[in-house]
């Protein structure tokens, strides 16, 4: 029978395309995007008005967020789909919130004699958001200035020593600032390292208390008065409500900070074993 609608049997077969393997989004699996060449080690997963997006770490700490298309990335130079983790019930983070790999959980190790000194309190809140875990679990203690004036004062009080190191973590420390005046003779066994911002507020990704940056305050107007009224925050209680609640881990804040904080962890964890 002539079959009007059959098969031309002098044509080529069609061939479908294998569909790439989908392979989970677990966290430190390296992959590559395709399109870029971007290298890295998954360290998040996010959402966006777009679709899904990964987070890639390279080997410089660079990160990049890459939507989760089909097929748009590489693993020893096969083509896959990451897709989401199935989740298996409540598990224990694999990292603390600064980004280190989550230790088992044992009691707090006894408290070093090295100290790390901050300007405030809203300093020290920050620091044990972020740091907490790895500060108990190195029994490092974060003392809260009260006010840089009175750095000269706690030092001479703490007489550092090779083994008894002194941290001091600083606001605005820049050339020509206030800050960098009173810390320009801090004696030896004093570490200070810092930051360029005016407040450890303007440490904080604006996108993690949802504005599009921070404001530009007057000279003389306190820096967070001004900018609780700028952005209607109300006073700076209310204002440092809205900023702690913006910061879960470390990816929340710049890199300055974090580098400084790292620096200062190192240092005063290295006095004893130095000895």
């Amino acid at each position: 029978m002539d079959d009007r609608y059959g098969r031309d049997v002098l044509s080529q077969p069609r061939r479908t395309k294998p569909r790439p393997v989908e392979v989970a989004a677990e966290r430190d699996l390296v992959v590559e995007d395709a399109a870029s060449g971007f290298c890295g080690a998954v360290v998040g997963l996010e959402k966006s008005y777009a679709g899904d997006l990964v987070r890639l770490e390279d080997r410089h700490g660079r990160t990049r967020v890459f939507l989760m298309n089909p097929g748009a990335f590489l693993i020893d130079g096969r083509t896959v789909t990451l897709v989401k983790p199935r989740t298996r019930g409540p598990q224990k983070p694999a990292t603390t919130a600064s980004g280190s790999r989550a230790a088992p959980r044992t009691r707090a190790r006894t408290a070093r004699a090295s100290r790390i000194f901050v300007e405030g309190v809203h300093d020290a809140t920050l620091l044990e958001r972020v740091w907490g875990d790895d500060l108990r679990a190195e029994g490092v203690v974060v003392v809260s200035l009260d006010g840089l004036d009175n750095l000269d004062a706690a030092l001479a009080e703490f007489q550092p020593a090779p083994h008894r190191r002194a941290g001091v973590l600083v606001d605005h420390l820049v050339a020509g600032s206030k800050e960098a005046h009173l810390t320009a003779e801090v004696g030896e066994h004093v570490l200070v390292c810092g930051h360029p911002y005016i407040d450890v507020w303007e440490a904080v990704k604006p996108a993690s208390v949802k504005i599009s940056a921070w404001p530009r305050i007057p000279r003389g107007t306190d820096w967070k008065t001004g900018v609780c009224a700028q952005l209607g925050w109300g006073d700076p209680r209310d204002g440092w409500r809205r900023v702690l609640s913006g910061v879960s881990s470390f990816r929340d804040l710049e890199v300055p900070l974090l580098r400084s904080v790292e620096e200062l962890i190192d240092f005063v964890t290295a006095a004893e074993e130095a000895g």
